[in-house]
């Protein structure tokens, strides 16, 4: 399959996955090991980082961390955060998101640019969460986002790509990856995004909260292949009336007999 390119760096998966809600850290590593996943987002304000029972033991060798702002309600917050991230030695990647109501996790556009521009101005790779709206998806690239994530729907839904029109704006007016981040339930919703043309889906709890978290890692994996595989073939025109599979020539009582 082709390369998956952010900023300077090139990947062979397109699946990038997150390190929440898993039962323990064990699974949390055999889910990333099965996702074939390269880039593995870490919450910086939200998990142990160092010492005894640290979700750094989770992550395999070779894995790109991506240090994410979750947690943060305030543009201030998150660029706090973000400088924590790099001062500890992480990547200089990292997902921005700044969250504008805590019982939706909608994200707050308004303070995602603010943030964004200052973090881009410091040197980080920043790649920000933020809703299916195309005019802030085009304000962030313009910013100089090396990628732009819209949710497919709310943070840990499941409910799939709600409004697909958005993304195909979105993808429309591109001039960097979009990742679709948030709301992605199961193999076929990652599938669909690949097929619309996005360039990675970003997922936890689809894995996480699974009946089987590691079947359903495969799963994924297998998903976002798929459908980049089905978007890079192309699919054949939608017809209203059936059309034969094979040719009616030269059959009895067909066309030319």
């Amino acid at each position: 399959m082709d390369p998956f390119v952010i900023g300077k760096r090139t990947f062979t998966s397109r699946l990038l996955v997150g390190t929440g809600k898993y039962k323990d850290l064990e699974e949390t590593r055999e889910a990333i090991v099965r996702s074939g996943a390269e880039i593995v987002t870490v919450a910086v304000r939200r998990v142990k980082l160092s010492g005894e029972g640290s979700i750094m033991a989770a992550i395999p060798d070779g894995i790109v961390l991506l240090p994410n702002t979750a947690g943060c309600y305030t543009a201030d917050e998150a660029v706090r955060t973000a400088r924590l991230a790099r001062e500890a030695g992480m990547t200089e990647m990292v997902k921005l998101e700044v969250i504008g109501d805590q019982k939706t996790l909608f994200p707050d556009v308004e303070e995602t640019l603010r943030a964004a521009k200052i973090l881009v101005a410091e040197g980080f790779t920043v790649l920000p969460y933020t809703t299916d709206d195309p005019v802030a998806a085009r304000k962030l690239q313009d910013i100089g986002c090396v990628a732009v994530m819209p949710l497919a729907a709310p943070i840990g839904s499941g409910l799939g790509i709600r409004n697909p029109y958005n993304i195909r704006i979105i993808l429309e007016q591109a001039t960097v990856p979009i990742i679709v981040d948030a709301g992605v339930g199961t193999a076929s919703d990652a599938a669909f995004a690949m097929e619309l043309g996005c360039h990675a889906v970003l997922m936890n709890t689809g894995i996480a909260l699974a009946q089987k978290p590691l079947l359903m890692a495969e799963a994924m994996r297998d998903g976002v292949r798929a459908g980049r595989l089905a978007y890079l073939a192309g699919r054949m025109p939608r017809r209203l009336h059936a059309a034969a599979s094979s040719p009616l020539d030269g059959l009895i009582g067909g066309p030319g007999s």
